[in-house]
């Protein structure tokens, strides 16, 4: 086996390497992002409940229903 073809398959491993360690970090990142969009989701649920509470007892304190508006 030459030289040159020795490098060659030395860089593709190299390659290999770079592009599965990558690819695990990725992996992390996503499950971490994924993470933080599902608390996201989960605070956002919370606060619409409190606002429907608020405008329940807004409802309540006037006597009145509000208006509608477009969401």
């Amino acid at each position: 086996m030459t030289p040159e073809a020795i490098s060659i398959i030395a860089v593709g491993v190299a390659l290999a390497g770079t592009n599965l360690y990558l690819a695990r970090g990725m992996n992390e990142l996503r499950r971490d992002v994924n993470g933080r969009i599902d608390a996201l989701a989960r605070d956002i649920a919370e606060l619409r409940e409190r606002m429907a509470r608020l405008e329940g007892l807004f409802e309540g304190f006037t006597g009145r229903k509000p208006t509608d508006t477009a969401r």
